[in-house]
């Protein structure tokens, strides 16, 4: 079988940890290009996968031998580069949030449609054990109607992780957008409607206090309203000092699910006849030491790819979770809860 030639753009902290190591644990892939502006950063990851090293993205996408690309560069630069690879016949894994507008996700999701190529966004929390069991328990009844949810994703910082630490593009505005609500908010948005459904309306108080010398948010707070009258709340932050929470827990008619909120087990189910059940899943991904077992992302890239299926995250399916935070960012500024989707705030 031929192996599927990829590569990565961008060769900071999220291509190290997660891209290029699921990409060159899978047997049928072949990294055979990565790039970075910094000269030095792609070449050192040459020498540890091979391939060959580039500063220019546009000049890697003249190769016609790749077939697929992950980007993995600073928010503002998803769209265009994603475009880019696109319309050169490239599948695109993309990093999130996927774009800094809705403007900019509808055109990346065109460009895939058109050129014919997937685009997928890197989305892992849909793949994370704990999350996929409970979404099996709520499908199949387990826990009857489901009243309210909390979901937080909060940690000290990308500066605690990133490649370039405290001078992380992360705080830079311009080129990230957003901050923790785009780095963290997002995942938890796509979270909530693979679990419960589509959201609709959005109340927000985003707020810029634990991190000097940035104006992109680090605080948030969110309640959110599904579809089917589910409210419940979101939590995004950088000002968790002591360590991460990237915790879930779902008020149902019959139980209580609380996932990655015990530090044993991923999954823990307490019923309302005082039952409670344990589950020993394989645990939530980190960016801590230890933390680095598979986001089951590129797995699920290069299986789309090669067998011809729907991403499990499509753009579109991007695109809704990135109109969740969208609409968090307006509630804010307006002061109003905001229709997701909508064209203006509603009170």
């Amino acid at each position: 079988m031929k192996k599927m030639k990829v590569a990565v753009i961008g060769c900071g902290s999220i291509a190290r940890r997660r891209h290029l190591p699921e990409y060159n644990a899978e047997e049928n892939v072949e990294i055979v290009a990565v790039c970075d502006v910094v000269k030095e950063r792609a070449e050192e990851m040459v020498s540890v996968y091979g391939g060959t090293a580039y500063t220019d993205y546009l000049t890697l996408l003249e190769d016609d031998e790749i077939d697929a690309v992950s980007v993995c560069l600073p928010n503002a630069l998803h769209a265009p580069v994603s475009i880019a690879a696109l319309k050169a016949g490239k599948h695109v894994l993309c990093e999130k949030p996927m774009a800094t507008s809705i403007e900019e996700a509808k055109a990346m999701n065109e460009a895939a449609e058109i050129n014919g190529k997937k685009l997928m966004i890197a989305h892992n929390q849909r793949f994370v054990a704990s999350h996929v069991k409970a979404k099996e328990l709520i499908e199949g009844g387990e826990i009857g109607k489901v009243y309210s949810f909390r979901t937080t994703f909060g940690h000290p910082g990308p500066e605690r992780w990133s490649i370039d630490g405290a001078g992380s593009w992360f705080f830079d505005k311009e080129r990230a957008f957003i901050g923790a609500m785009g780095d963290l908010g997002v995942h938890k948005s796509d979270l909530m409607r693979y679990l419960l459904g589509e959201i609709v309306e959005v109340g927000a108080f985003v707020e810029t206090k634990a991190k000097d010398k940035t104006d992109v948010d680090d605080n948030a707070v969110c309640i959110l309203k599904t579809e089917t009258g589910v409210i419940g709340t979101l939590a995004a932050s950088w000002s968790y000092v002591s360590g991460g929470d990237n915790s879930t827990v779902i008020y149902g008619e019959n139980a209580v699910l609380r996932l990655e909120d015990d530090p044993e087990h991923s999954l823990v189910v307490q019923y309302k006849n005082g039952d409670v059940v344990k589950y020993e899943l394989q645990k939530i991904q980190t960016n801590e030491a230890g933390g680095q077992q598979t986001t089951h992302v590129v797995e699920n890239f290069v299986d789309c790819i090669a067998n011809d299926t729907v991403p499990a995250v499509s753009g579109k399916e991007g695109m809704k979770s990135l109109q969740v935070i969208l609409a968090a960012l307006e509630a804010n500024e307006t002061k109003r809860v905001v229709e997701v989707g909508g064209e203006r705030a509603v009170i």
